[in-house]
């Protein structure tokens, strides 16, 4: 007969027992949840290349695997409050003139009504000074054509250069109605595309106009200007040549990007109040 005393003993053993299995399932279910987030950010890292995890990912999938068990306490996390760049002024600029892109579209590359033997001069007149260029009608007709087109369509009028580069290229890109001075632009077109022209030994010294592009033969109304001797690949239709005005985008320049960055946003909030080309 088990006397009372042993029963106790065996309750008492029976508990432990039930304790440590339920330490040792718990153990085994918390190693399982951490190889299923490692699993996952391995997948993340992957799929993109690192950049996933720094906007926010890793996050996500945390909550997800705290939601599934139920039982996990999430952790606290402080989220970094977003900055905005601050704009500084600029010497030489002043505030935009008050306007809009039209925004017009076109479905086709206008007709030829330039002279290609003629002499053309664009004039690009910024809020942070104005821009003379040479056209070069005999090289690139098609090109001095359309930007004789749009800019007598006032397409130009009030749009922003949005890309300014300063290590190893260096531009300043302008012509999309669509870029604004702090969101990322680079897709805005006339609504038609036309061939590269004047390729062939094609070079980019400083003063160089030349088209930017997103492949052969995509050309539409984005150029851009060169205030620095760089080297590309002959790849980017060249032009015009500044012939006045070239101080100004390199005070531009020398203000750098918005963001710190050697490729962003201009400093300076470059607006053409107006884009005229001239035959002569």
């Amino acid at each position: 007969m088990v006397s009372s005393e042993q029963r106790r003993r065996q309750l008492a053993r029976d508990k432990y027992e039930r304790q440590m299995e339920r330490r040792a399932a718990a153990e085994a279910a918390r190693k399982r949840r951490n190889t299923i987030v490692s699993a996952s950010l391995a997948v993340v890292v992957l799929a993109g290349g690192g950049t996933l995890i720094a906007t926010g990912a890793f996050s996500s999938d945390d909550k997800a695997d705290t939601k599934a068990s139920n039982t996990a306490q999430a952790a606290p996390t402080t989220a970094a409050e977003p900055t905005t760049p601050t704009r500084k002024p600029v010497e030489g600029c002043a505030a935009p003139a008050p306007g809009a892109p039209n925004g017009k579209q076109w479905q086709a590359e206008p007709a030829m009504t330039i002279d290609p033997s003629g002499s053309y001069t664009m004039t690009l007149d910024s809020n942070c000074g104005k821009v003379t260029v040479a056209l070069d009608a005999a090289k690139a007709p098609h090109t001095v054509n359309s930007f004789a087109f749009l800019a007598g369509e006032q397409y130009f009028d009030h749009t922003k250069c949005h890309r300014l580069t300063t290590d190893g290229i260096f531009v300043l890109q302008c012509g999309d109605p669509t870029a604004s001075a702090t969101v990322p632009g680079g897709t805005g077109g006339p609504g038609y595309k036309f061939a590269d022209e004047n390729l062939t030994g094609a070079t980019y010294p400083a003063g160089t106009v030349a088209m930017a592009n997103s492949g052969p033969g995509t050309n539409g109304s984005q150029f851009f200007l060169v205030y620095k001797d760089t080297k590309l690949p002959p790849n980017y239709t060249p032009f015009g040549k500044v012939t006045g005005g070239l101080d100004a985008v390199q005070k531009i320049a020398a203000a750098g990007t918005l963001e710190g960055s050697p490729d962003g946003h201009p400093m300076a909030d470059v607006t053409f109040n107006s884009v005229t080309v001239a035959k002569g």
